[in-house]
């Protein structure tokens, strides 16, 4: 049923394009700035496409954009859907068992994420070298379809060495400050406790958001190669001196998407 109904929607976006990307790019809160960068757009809100989730939450555009950075043709999903909305798991993941009938390869995802590493500091990137799923949920539980993927996907290396070496290149040569560590997934919609925080970090997180993790699992699943970069918009609580707010994320995530965005768009043109 799954496999039946992801490829209806693929077939409908088919009919709205005329070429077919093979990378495709996950926007996060507030990080929906790269569409701007995308010429020749096909734009396509989620309400039409049949069979796919409609987020509800701020700074989720709730469309599926089609175009060409310099030429490179890529997908752009502006907004995603998360657990805390009510999604299951393999809900949440729905799209991408679209892209990997659309023939999708690639897949980059952003998201705004909470700094539990002292280190960092609002408006810094990091490059997401692993994560750690603190929730247990996972979205392959369930009947296997092999015509997706196996049974028993590897998560050895969930995050592309290859991509992960492009985009250090690229922050690089365009002078991008940027940070790597590993991303923990925590379901919300409440922001962590300072207790939580303080467990998180000493089993490794160096952030914490709500999402990412599912798409990373079954990207991976679907053989994708997955590259994943979080935008710190805020200290996680205990670190953080004031109190948390979508609207402080939203407004930390926007000033530094111009960074992120110039970021990306070079990074794509090089995949």
């Amino acid at each position: 049923m799954l496999y039946e109904k992801a490829v209806e929607s693929a077939e409908f976006i088919r009919s709205k394009i005329k070429e077919i990307p093979k990378i495709a790019v996950i926007l996060g809160s507030g990080l929906g700035g790269l569409v701007d960068f995308i010429e020749e757009k096909v734009v396509i809100p989620y309400a039409e496409i049949p069979n796919f989730p409609q987020s509800s939450v701020a700074g989720h555009a709730g469309n599926f954009v089609v175009g060409k950075i310099e030429g490179k043709l890529v997908a752009a999903m502006q907004g995603r859907f998360h657990f805390y909305e009510g999604f299951s798991a393999r809900e949440l993941c729905y799209p991408l068992y679209v892209m990997k009938i659309l023939g999708i390869e690639n897949l980059i995802v952003t998201n705004a994420a909470g700094g539990v590493n002292k280190d960092f500091k609002p408006g810094d990137l990091m490059i997401i070298d692993n994560y750690i799923n603190f929730i247990r949920v996972n979205p392959l539980i369930g009947d296997n379809d092999d015509r997706f993927g196996p049974r028993f996907p590897d998560m050895s290396k969930p995050y592309s060495p290859v991509l992960r070496e492009k985009a250090v290149k690229v922050a690089e040569k365009l002078g991008i400050d940027y940070k790597q560590g590993v991303y923990a997934l925590f379901n919300g919609p409440c922001y962590e406790s300072a207790a939580e925080i303080r467990a998180f970090a000493i089993l490794g997180a160096d952030a914490v958001g709500m999402s990412t993790v599912p798409e990373t699992i079954a990207g991976n699943y679907l053989g994708m190669n997955v590259f994943g970069v979080s935008c710190i918009t805020n200290m996680a609580t205990g670190i953080a001196t004031v109190q948390h707010s979508h609207t402080e994320v939203v407004r930390v995530a926007n000033e530094a998407s111009g960074k992120l965005c110039a970021w990306m768009k070079e990074f794509i043109i090089n995949i």
